[in-house]
């Protein structure tokens, strides 16, 4: 259905590869207009990733692409598509007079907002159908805020999600998870960089340690984000050899593999994500082995679970054929 639709898709992939029709499709995304109407934004965003997704799996299912550029690309086409809506969400906050952006011709730009990728986005590991997790952060202490910003935020975050999530005639472009961020439940959907980092120094648990090891800024002030992800370093990154991060990861991996025994109807089979060797227990083996050494050895901060597996292996803390195994 979907290459009928797209019916130039395909010759052109066929004719000059799957590269230059991903760029072309990123193109679009960067330089549309942020002031355009909310409709119209959903509709390049829709189209974009209609567009680029075929691109992307005619190139893996003809094996042009091995698995790694393909979730690669699915991350980049993830990056663009969080950044216009974001772009298009803080220029009409501007127009509007509620913030007070310095370069409203480049919103994202000093905004003093960013938006963190976790998980397989932050990893550049994302699949087709892959959740994206997210971190959305600002500083209300910056000129750009007001002091009634965390309404604001939250109208954001209320309208940002619904702009990647909501499917129409023209499907969908992902569906977003903001659960990630500091204690969800009593925090708003935009966390302020005082709260984070107190949270962070203080409260921060070993789950979340092993969240931000995949953390990147994606969208908004990456400069911002990445200056966060910095000051919050020791509290990922131990410098002692952490091996009390391992009994915890287990107690952790324990309690989800008791609820899928647990949930209402199962189907009978082999999970190959949650079940046993299947693809969570090989990110829990790499991240535990990460949060152990990762502080000693800075070389083993590698995000993306296939080359941290190398890496893990080259430092000798992984046999090497356990490595290729897994």
């Amino acid at each position: 259905h979907l290459a009928l639709r797209e019916s130039d898709i395909p010759p052109r992939v066929l004719a000059e590869g799957a590269g230059p029709v991903m760029e072309e499709a990123l193109a679009l995304l960067r330089e549309a207009d942020p002031l355009a109407t909310r409709a119209a934004i959903g509709r390049a965003l829709r189209e974009v990733k209609r567009r680029a997704a075929l691109a992307i799996a005619l190139a893996d299912l003809s094996g042009a692409w091995g698995v790694e550029q393909v979730t690669a690309a699915l991350s980049d086409l993830a990056d663009a598509s969080i950044g216009l809506a974001l772009r298009h969400l803080l220029r009409h906050l501007h127009a509007r007079g509620t913030i007070s952006l310095p370069d409203p011709a480049d919103p994202e730009r000093a905004s003093r907002f960013a938006v963190l990728g976790m998980g397989k986005l932050g990893a550049r590991e994302l699949n087709y159908s892959s959740d994206i997790d997210l971190v959305l952060l600002f500083d209300p202490s910056s000129s750009v805020y007001r002091d009634d910003s965390q309404s604001a935020m939250a109208r954001l975050a209320r309208d940002l999600v619904p702009l990647l999530t909501e499917r129409d005639s023209d499907g969908m472009v992902f569906r977003v998870d903001l659960r990630l961020r500091p204690d969800p439940a009593a925090t708003p959907p935009v966390v302020s960089l005082a709260a984070a980092l107190s949270y962070y120094e203080s409260q921060g648990r070993t789950w979340e340690r092993a969240a931000f090891s995949k953390a990147r800024p994606v969208a908004g002030d990456r400069d911002f984000g990445a200056s966060f992800l910095e000051q919050i370093r020791p509290f990922i990154w131990r410098r002692n050899l952490d091996f009390a991060a391992v009994a915890e990861i287990h107690e952790m991996k324990r309690r989800i593999d008791q609820r899928r025994r647990d949930a209402p109807g199962r189907i009978a089979g082999r999970d190959v994500k949650l079940g046993r060797g299947g693809i969570r227990e090989i990110e829990f083996i790499v991240q535990t082995l990460e949060l152990v050494w990762g502080g000693h050895e800075p070389a083993l901060r590698i995000p993306a679970t296939l080359p941290a597996l190398r890496a893990l292996a080259a430092a000798g803390h992984l046999p090497r054929a356990a490595a290729r195994d897994l």
